[in-house]
């Protein structure tokens, strides 16, 4: 296995002690989802920020449970494509932390290299909400953009992204939106997905991302009473994967969820969908989140967006 890069490595050390999510009680987690993120040349620099070219709209969406807030990209820089695309990003944090901001530099990317309309959703978060709510809350978010998309400004195929819990939630929302007809989904980009939710938890310790965080994760996000074997809580243990949209898959090979990402491009391919499957050599768990400590973050991005812009053109502009 290839080395991890030294500063990621001092990076993951020093979020494992800011964060203690392995010994922190439920009350310590709520109060820490509060805490706003502080916003100063050298975060911008570590987790990426929007640029001058991206324009960004907060508003709520209502759903049947209450508003639930997003956060609209649109590039006014360049030449908009024939049809532009809508994509719904969903953040990680292991169901438990994370906002809108945690997607500024991943979403504005995809709005200037993709020319898309991207909407990013603050759904609920565990402890205090748990499973299915953060589920309901991007299905409800999805069916509001496609409902309103021309309103947007969107006129293309439609999207989803997210990484970590994030892709757990994304590849759930497409399975859902194939069980109720729509909205119908072109493309599903899976950044370290974690995707069973019923796998013995790993004894790794990895930086950003241990066996011992992973288990509290989950206990945190399901609760007591959760289900780990319903499929939308493991989208690996859908009955079913045939129909649902072309896959991007980014796994690292330092992370203990990677075999969630490979059993899933597995499961994917034996039913017909068409995936690319990527693995970064070298990398933790997260390190697509961190564009200033980490190269390898924007060599994702370029990926990302290529197979997002692959997989939204119209006929006569994949023949250009």
């Amino acid at each position: 296995m290839a080395r991890i890069d030294t500063r990621l490595r001092a990076w993951g050390w020093l979020t494992r002690r800011m964060v203690p999510i392995a010994t922190m009680k439920e009350a310590d987690v709520i109060a820490m989802q509060t805490r706003p993120v502080p916003k100063n040349p050298v975060t911008s620099w570590l987790f990426g920020s929007v640029p001058a070219e991206v324009e960004t709209t907060d508003r709520p969406v209502p759903a049947a449970t209450g508003d639930i807030p997003v956060r609209i990209y649109r590039s006014t820089a360049g030449h908009a494509p024939a049809s532009r695309p809508l994509v719904l990003y969903i953040h990680g944090g292991g169901f438990v932390f994370g906002g809108l901001d945690m997607g500024d530099w991943v979403c504005s990317t995809v709005a200037v290299r993709v020319g898309a309309v991207v909407v990013s959703v603050d759904y609920r978060l565990a402890p205090s909400h748990v499973f299915p709510a953060a589920v309901e809350d991007c299905y409800a978010a999805l069916t509001w953009a496609a409902d309103n998309a021309a309103e947007l400004g969107a006129t293309g195929p439609i999207g989803v992204m997210g990484e970590s819990a994030g892709g757990n939630l994304s590849a759930v929302t497409c399975l859902i939106a194939r069980e109720r007809g729509g909205p119908a989904i072109s493309h599903q980009a899976l950044i370290y997905p974690a995707t069973d939710m019923t796998r013995a938890t790993p004894a790794v310790t990895a930086p950003f991302l241990s066996g011992t965080e992973i288990a509290r994760y989950k206990l945190l996000y399901l609760g007591p009473e959760g289900d780990a074997t319903n499929p939308w809580a493991s989208p690996l243990l859908a009955a079913d994967h045939s129909g649902l949209p072309a896959a991007l898959i980014q796994v690292a090979e330092h992370d203990p969820l990677r075999d969630d990402g490979v059993r899933y491009a597995a499961a994917l391919r034996a039913a017909g969908v068409p995936v690319r499957f990527t693995e970064y050599v070298g990398m933790p768990h997260g390190f697509v989140n961190f564009p200033g400590l980490s190269r390898a973050a924007h060599q994702a991005m370029a990926e990302i967006c290529a197979e997002q812009a692959a997989a939204f053109a119209l006929p006569s502009e994949s023949a250009a």
